[in-house]
């Protein structure tokens, strides 16, 4: 018996936490665009009341670019688009998801039948409290929330490929236990660690300190944490207790499929080719509009390191399919939605794909004048980087004459890269292969079942071209949503 997805979507109902994100918005959009009759999507916004998420709603989703295909394809029917999404003013970091309406509580438990938690805060080095209450806490709440829906048919929890933390080599597709770390240091008690969070600010309130004193003191303590028990930042320490929480807070009778994305880059076909949220740029996006710019000439990084990226929408419809295969299927899985083990792109091919692309199309600086380009000098070291900064922009000062800007900027500009580099240098240095066993599978689950893999659910990396993903649909987008940001200035 075949298995038709998007049969499978008609009349459901779905609730989508972090509905605003970049990654729950195109998945937003391909479920409305394959199956207009999906009955209902209950869509979780952080909001102070409903006229404010329906407000984000409309500006952050609906009005965006990225649904201009769906309004040309649905242009007769355009109203019973946005009488199918229902914005809720909610917050994944409170009980009951922040939904204090008794009534609406009832009606979403008796009518759910999928989950999809894709609500995160992807910063490196946020605030310790707020990563724990979003990433982690957040995971448990939304997995006692499913456990209350009576007609569940699954649970997808988004995660990152990067909770490995610092591990090397063939990374496999497996769930963590309660308390496990990285490090193999002492059992890591996720409570524990929340009270370490309060204690500090209790501390910190007790020595009248600044709010800016407290974030600052919070966000080390976040790296510090994270260090301690081996990972290399505050979002992947919380990421993976978040899917320990979400595991052990979920009634086992509940399928759940855990979706463990690489870095997530702009989409490559749907709804259309380069669509990406623009500023601020993050990971890779980061580093090729800082070189385009003529912001850095060098980063720390190995050449041979695989950046493991891959498309949003390919995500998506990974995404899509688990959804699928696992209803009603009582099971824990885990995917690893990523390309460096079939179909590997390496940092020295990022460094050429953008040397030639901003060669081609160059940018121009703050005084108007076109940046030229050189290879992009990789280092092994943020001593290195700093030197080569230092004299990159000395340079840079001499042939503008002393520019005032590039001058007055010097400082700023070193120690924004220094940091951002500081950050991404656990990536660009990262020796390990994401396993795809478990992926593979679900691929060859729904080619048996006869999903259309090939056109409307393709998720499979061996089918991309990275050359030219980069050079006609990456690279431009990312430049584009620049210049448009910056004519908008």
């Amino acid at each position: 018996m075949g298995l038709d997805i998007v049969q499978f979507l008609e009349n459901k109902t779905i609730l989508v936490t972090g509905a605003t994100g970049f990654l729950a918005k195109i998945f937003v959009e391909k479920i409305l665009r394959i199956q207009p009759n999906v009955k209902k999507m209950f869509l979780l916004i952080r909001a102070a009341d409903e006229q404010s998420a329906a407000c984000r709603l409309h500006e952050e989703l609906i009005e965006k670019k990225l649904f201009d295909v769906l309004r040309q394809k649905c242009a007769p029917n355009l109203g019973s688009i946005p009488e199918k999404l229902h914005a809720l003013p909610g917050d994944i970091s409170s009980e009951n998801l922040g939904l204090n309406d008794s009534y609406l509580r009832s009606e979403m438990w008796r009518e759910i039948d999928i989950i999809v938690h894709s609500a995160a805060t992807t910063t490196f080095d946020d605030r310790y409290d707020t990563a724990l209450a979003i990433n982690t806490y957040g995971a448990k709440h939304v997995a006692e929330f499913a456990t209350r829906c009576v007609n569940i048919k699954m649970l997808l929890h988004v995660s990152t490929a990067y909770v490995c933390g610092k591990k090397s080599g063939v990374i496999p597709e497996k769930a963590f236990s309660m308390g496990e770390t990285m490090s193999g240091s002492r059992k890591l008690d996720v409570n524990e660690e929340k009270l370490l969070s309060e204690g500090l600010i209790s501390e910190l309130r007790e020595e009248n300190a600044s709010e800016e004193e407290i974030t600052i003191a919070l966000k080390k303590l976040g790296l510090q944490r994270a260090r301690l028990h081996g990972w290399p930042n505050t979002y992947t320490l919380t990421k993976a207790m978040g899917e320990m929480m979400m595991r052990h807070h979920l009634n086992w009778n509940v399928s759940l499929a855990v979706v463990r994305p690489t870095i997530i880059t702009s989409t490559l076909k749907e709804p259309f080719p380069g669509w990406l949220e623009g500023f601020p740029f993050r990971g890779i996006d980061n580093i090729a509009i800082n070189y385009g710019r003529g912001k850095i000439n060098s980063y720390i990084g190995d050449p041979d390191t695989i950046f493991d990226v891959i498309p949003v929408d390919m995500v998506v419809n990974a995404m899509i399919v688990a959804m699928a295969v696992h209803a009603n299927q009582p099971s824990y899985m885990v995917y690893h939605v990523g390309s460096s083990m079939c179909n590997p792109l390496r940092f020295s091919d990022f460094r050429d794909f953008s040397l030639k692309y901003f060669t081609d199309n160059p940018l121009t600086d703050e005084d108007g004048k076109l940046v030229k380009v050189g290879k992009l000098i990789l280092v092994d070291s943020m001593e290195s980087f700093q030197k080569h900064l230092t004299q990159y922009y000395t340079l840079r000062s001499k042939e503008h004459n002393n520019s005032k800007s590039l001058h007055a900027n010097l400082k700023r500009n070193i120690n924004i890269a220094m940091r951002v580099a500081e950050l991404h240098r656990p990536y660009t240095l990262f020796k390990g292969i994401f396993d795809e066993t478990n992926t593979k599978a679900l691929r060859a689950t729904a080619i048996e079942n006869g999903v259309d893999l090939e056109s409307v659910f393709r998720f499979d990396p061996r089918y991309i071209d990275w050359e030219d993903y980069f050079q006609r649909i990456l690279l431009p987008g990312i430049s584009s949503a620049f210049k448009l940001k910056r004519a908008m200035l």
